[in-house]
């Protein structure tokens, strides 16, 4: 894992994803691992807190967006659409052992072996850059370039504050 920064601010989160230069679709092809980048949104280590493990875009039509890892080291994808993201902000509930124990016990039913996602193109806050765009979530996650090895991802969830992550690939 990269040294990162983390935003104190969204106001900073979004003048440094602003500031970062795009990437186009092929270059995001491959394996990456997933690192939350902290602003004080209700998803701040959530996704770390369940194992999630990074994202897989296998083609622009084939993408695995939620990669989880057991412990003996294993990745597997989860069909985004099972999981109730409402719940992020209720930080009490979701953080609790009990309902991190709820999930890894749910994992045969959340698990799947289907690409539920595309790579486009689109213009996200003035720029045209790589985007994952879930199938049956109002999501997109806008990417720019941190290095050659590494992007920022803004996820841009209908109705709620940006959420923003670090992809590094996994070579």
């Amino acid at each position: 894992m990269s040294d990162a920064v983390p935003p104190a601010t969204l106001a900073q989160a979004l003048a440094r994803f602003d500031a970062l230069p795009p990437v186009t679709t092929a270059e995001m092809h491959g394996h990456w691992r997933g690192y939350g980048e902290p602003t004080g949104h209700d998803m701040d280590g959530l996704l770390e807190a369940y194992a999630w493990y990074g994202k897989s875009f296998l083609s622009d039509e084939a993408v695995h967006p939620l990669v989880f890892r057991r412990r003996d080291g294993v990745t597997y994808a989860i069909d985004p659409r099972r999981i109730p993201l409402g719940l992020a902000r209720y930080r009490t509930l979701t953080r609790h052992p009990l309902a991190r124990g709820l999930f890894h016990l749910a994992t045969p039913l959340l698990r799947t072996t289907q690409p539920r996602a595309r790579l486009r193109a689109v213009t996200c806050r003035g720029v045209t850059t790589a985007a994952m765009v879930y199938d049956h979530l109002p999501i997109i996650d806008c990417f720019r370039r941190l290095s050659a090895d590494a992007v920022l991802g803004l996820m841009d969830l209908r109705g709620a504050a940006p959420f923003f992550f670090r992809l590094e690939r996994i070579t």
